[in-house]
């Protein structure tokens, strides 16, 4: 089901790309009922990936624990029967696919690509899978990241009050005003830290496939949510 043209892993509703068989190929009007015009789309942004591994502890890379917990929450929200679709399913960077911006710059490449990407599905609603590190072990839990509009806000919001639910923690979200994707991407964008890699408490959850099945529950669920508010 991997839509190569535009480096996506994507479920519809009531449908997939698998049913595109060379007997019946995706014609015009099929691919804008595929990608989820008239409905509301959501992306997952896998954070890092290839070259970029992100946060780590020892042996354990951020771009792994990302990839794992978005491909958990992508089945689950297209099990669910929204539009979703995820932005990597592999180890690999979104740079390396770069169609939009000529830089020198492997990281605004990157940055480029995830924006453009939200913006030609077009996504409704982006969620950006992260993890967070710290000096001190004793730092943990999870914290969602929002762009100072009212629905960006609403989102966190109820994404972080189903992971606080997970960690029994009692986390605010937060705004992020120097990240460039809540910075530029039009749709109602958060970005998830999933918990502290540096934290043995939270590494027992982001470690383990039934600690990152709880974390895409609790996404999952922040963004239904929020779907059903608004």
């Amino acid at each position: 089901m991997t839509l190569t043209t535009l480096g996506l892993l994507m479920l519809f509703m009531g449908s997939s790309l698998a049913s595109a068989t060379p007997e019946k190929p995706v014609m015009k009007n099929d691919r804008q009922h595929l990608l989820g015009h008239g409905h509301r789309m959501i992306l997952i942004d896998a954070g890092h990936g290839g070259i970029d591994g992100g946060t780590s502890y020892g042996n354990i890379l951020e771009k792994d624990i990302t990839l794992d917990i978005s491909r958990r929450l992508f089945l689950l929200l297209g099990s669910d029967g929204f539009d979703v679709a995820l932005n990597r399913n592999g180890d690999y960077a979104p740079s390396d696919e770069n169609r939009w911006l000529r830089s020198k710059s492997r990281h605004l490449r990157d940055l480029a690509q995830r924006k453009e990407l939200a913006e030609t599905l077009p996504a409704t609603v982006v969620v950006s899978i992260h993890i967070n590190w710290a000096p001190s072990p004793s730092k943990h839990g999870p914290l969602v990241l929002y762009r100072q509009e009212g629905r960006s806000f609403i989102l966190a919001k109820s994404i972080q009050h189903q992971l606080n639910n997970l960690y029994d923690v009692e986390a605010h979200p937060r705004p992020g005003k120097p990240f460039y994707l809540l910075n530029k991407i039009t749709a109602t964008t958060v970005i998830v830290e999933a918990g502290f890699v540096s934290s043995p408490t939270d590494r027992a959850k982001l470690c383990t496939p039934k600690g990152q099945q709880q974390i895409a529950e609790a996404i999952a669920d922040g963004i239904v949510a929020y779907l059903m508010e608004v």
